[in-house]
Formats: C-alpha cells, structure tokens, sequence
C-alpha cells in the first residue's frame, strides 16, 4: 500500500534525524572533554574503529584504561568463566558483564583484523589451528579489547602527567 510506504519512510526520516543529532551531541561531549577527546584519537588510531565504537565504549566501559586486561576482560564478559564441581571439569564459558561493549567488540575485532596485521596474523593462527569460528571472534574481541585497554591506559598516564 503506496499510503503506508509512505507513513514508514516519513518515520524512517524522522528516526535517521534524531539518530544523526544524536550522534551529533554525543561528539560535542567528547570532543567537550579533555581526557575523552584524548581516548577518542588514541582509540581511532587503530584502523577500523569509529566514532560510533568509541562513544559505546567510552560510556558503556568507562573503566577502561583503569583496570587490568584481566579485569576489562571479565568486565566486558570475554573472560572465559570455570562452571566447575567436584571432579566435572569442562569448557570454559563466556557469561556475564556488559552485553553492550561485548557486541560491539565482536563486530569491529573482525573488521580491525582486516587491517592491523597483528590482529589478523592472530586471526590466521587461531584458524590453523582448527578453532572454532565463535572460539576465533572471541578472542580476536578480547584481543581488541587489551589492545585499547592498553592504549587507554598510556592516554590516561599521559593526560595526567600533562595536566
């Protein structure tokens, strides 16, 4: 029906315009903060991250360069968890943390592969050696996020040592 096409793709519109203001501000409070525009560049030097991946993380892991890559880890629910008992001993499984940081991790660790050759020499590795594809993205999302657990922990030192 050409009258409800139509009445969806008005809405489409509207939700795009919103999206994009949005998106807008959220890059005004980054860019308004000191310490946050210092982690948006320091996390944008890795190639396939974007402002989108940044501003998530920054507001859903803002413990990030803080802890431990073992504690971001566990923080994000990439840690692999014991669901040990008495002599039953199993895979490790992920669960718990942040759904959010981790389903962002997920999307962009394959696509920063593509371009960081650390990244997808790891990739290539983990597929010699017959892991399993989730087993592959897991870790390459854990990976990652070390990666900017590190790179923020140096802007934070850095910010802190010029202020």
């Amino acid at each position: 029906d050409a009258e409800t096409v139509a009445s969806l793709e008005e809405v489409i519109a509207l939700l795009t315009r919103q999206s994009r203001r949005i998106e807008g501000e959220i890059a005004s409070l980054i860019d308004d903060d000191p310490l946050w525009a210092r982690l948006d560049r320091t996390f944008r030097s890795i190639k396939g991250v974007a402002s989108r991946t940044v501003a998530r993380l920054l507001a859903q892991l803002p413990e990030i360069g803080i802890l431990s890559n073992k504690a971001i880890a566990k923080l994000a629910g990439l840690a692999p968890m014991a669901n040990d008992s008495g002599r039953r001993s199993g895979r490790r499984h992920l669960r718990g943390g942040r759904a959010g940081p981790r389903g962002v991790l997920f999307l962009i660790a394959r696509l920063a592969a593509k371009y960081d050759p650390h990244l997808a020499a790891f990739h290539q590795r983990l597929q010699a050696a017959g892991k399993e594809k989730m087993v592959i993205r897991i870790a390459l999302a854990r990976k990652l996020l070390v990666i900017l657990n590190a790179k923020a922990r140096d802007a934070r030192t850095e910010f802190a040592n010029a202020t």
